[in-house]
């Protein structure tokens, strides 16, 4: 199908654009990537020449120059004077979490030639002119703080820029929705004949190393069917598969955990504090915690609980999960104009369905949109589980080993 002609129009501190060389971080596949910076900082402008008298300050003869290399700079980035490669690559490293290692004993005179050559030592340059972490962040947080602004604040220059939503949803926007339902209904939530060959739970008042080796084992059946399903369901998302096979893969890998906690959070008890998986049975903390999944718990319960007070039906959902797989900011992605375009097609349907079905909740999308960012937090705290898996010598099946980066 046709994507519908819209221009979801965002700030443009949104649409930072960056060229500079490319990031190889020493850290393997996406270790809970962090969320994308889209903004700069004001910073200190007490290092620009000023005229002390009076009248207009003359133009200055020289370019001003990026504090950590030398090239022209393009303004204050991150509380620096810097250029836009400069700009770029804190912020990819920090996202990244990246980890460089310096090849010629860490003291490297920073310049425009070994800025390519050094990132160790560029990163450390960055820090010492005064770039900030602080100044970072993401590009859910930017949206949905710019959505609140609006809803909260129409009058504002900025609400008065964005186009008024259609009081219907446009007959592209309801085709997007019901390929996604249809996908949701077919795909999404595994078979009753896939369930039965889950590895069945054990007595609880088994406490054997056997009995917590099949606890584990339930727990990851459960979820290499979500997994699967949620890889059929990526596929029938409109567009997905005109991406590149690697873009496919990158996104797939990184929005499986977010997608599958979002899920199985829609299933929350709160009165009897648990959670529901495909398999229609209940599992409280104590049962993750006996199965060895101690970190991810606590995240998993909480992000639960905040969503009871989110409204998220069948359909918002389905689109929610594409925006989840179609986020261009995920590490590795290689083409991220056309990923980004994609994602605001849904974006623009998210809002529009809200606003044609519950149109009294101004706030709505800024809650929703706010989530995502837990869901990220969430993906990191899972990185980290899996290398506590991984010190404890737990078997991952090779599928799961595969899809998070794992080393067997």
């Amino acid at each position: 199908m046709q994507f519908a002609n819209i221009k979801y129009e965002f700030p443009p501190f949104i649409r930072q654009v960056s060229l500079p060389e490319p990031v190889h971080s020493t850290i393997k596949g996406d270790p809970g990537a962090l969320l994308v910076a889209a903004q700069d900082c004001n910073g200190s402008f007490e290092n620009i020449p000023v005229k002390r008298k009076k009248g207009p300050a003359p133009r200055l003869t020289e370019p001003e120059l990026c504090r950590v290399c030398g090239d022209r700079a393009s303004g204050y980035h991150y509380n620096v004077l810097s250029c836009e490669g400069c700009k770029g690559f804190f912020r990819r490293s920090i996202t990244k979490n990246a980890v460089y290692k310096c090849k010629y004993g860490g003291k490297c005179e920073m310049d425009m030639y070994m800025r390519r050559k050094c990132q160790e030592c560029r990163l450390r340059k960055c820090r010492e002119v005064g770039m900030l972490e602080e100044c970072l962040l993401s590009e859910d947080q930017i949206k949905a703080k710019r959505l609140r602004r609006q809803s909260t604040d129409p009058a504002s220059p900025a609400a008065a820029a964005t186009p008024t939503l259609p009081a219907k949803m446009s007959p592209e926007q309801t085709e997007i929705v019901e390929q996604l339902l249809k996908a949701q209904r077919e795909v999404l939530h595994p078979s009753k004949e896939d369930v039965e060959k889950v590895t069945p739970w054990p007595n609880d008042s088994d406490q054997s190393k056997e009995a917590a080796e099949a606890r584990f084992s339930h727990f990851t059946d459960l979820t290499i069917l979500g997994v699967q399903a949620i890889v059929e369901f990526s596929k029938r998302i409109p567009g997905f598969l005109r991406l590149t096979r690697e873009d496919q893969i990158v996104l797939l890998k990184s929005s499986a955990i977010e997608i599958l906690v979002l899920d199985v959070a829609r299933r929350y008890d709160e009165k009897m504090d648990m959670l529901y998986f495909w398999n229609g049975l209940p599992y409280s903390r104590h049962n993750f915690k006996h199965a060895g999944l101690t970190e991810l718990v606590n995240p998993m319960y909480d992000f639960s609980k905040r969503i009871r007070n989110v409204h998220i039906d069948d359909t918002a959902y389905a689109i929610l999960a594409s925006i989840i797989v179609l986020s261009p900011d995920r590490a590795d992605v290689s083409d991220h104009h056309t990923v980004e375009k994609m994602q605001e097609v849904f974006l623009e349907t998210l809002q529009a369905y809200i606003k044609t079905t519950m149109p009294s909740d101004r706030l709505l999308l800024p809650r929703i949109l706010m989530k995502l960012t837990d869901l990220r937090a969430i993906n990191n705290t899972h990185c980290e589980q899996l290398l506590a898996l991984k010190v404890e010598n737990h078997k991952i099946p090779p599928l799961l080993s595969e899809i998070w980066d794992v080393p067997q």
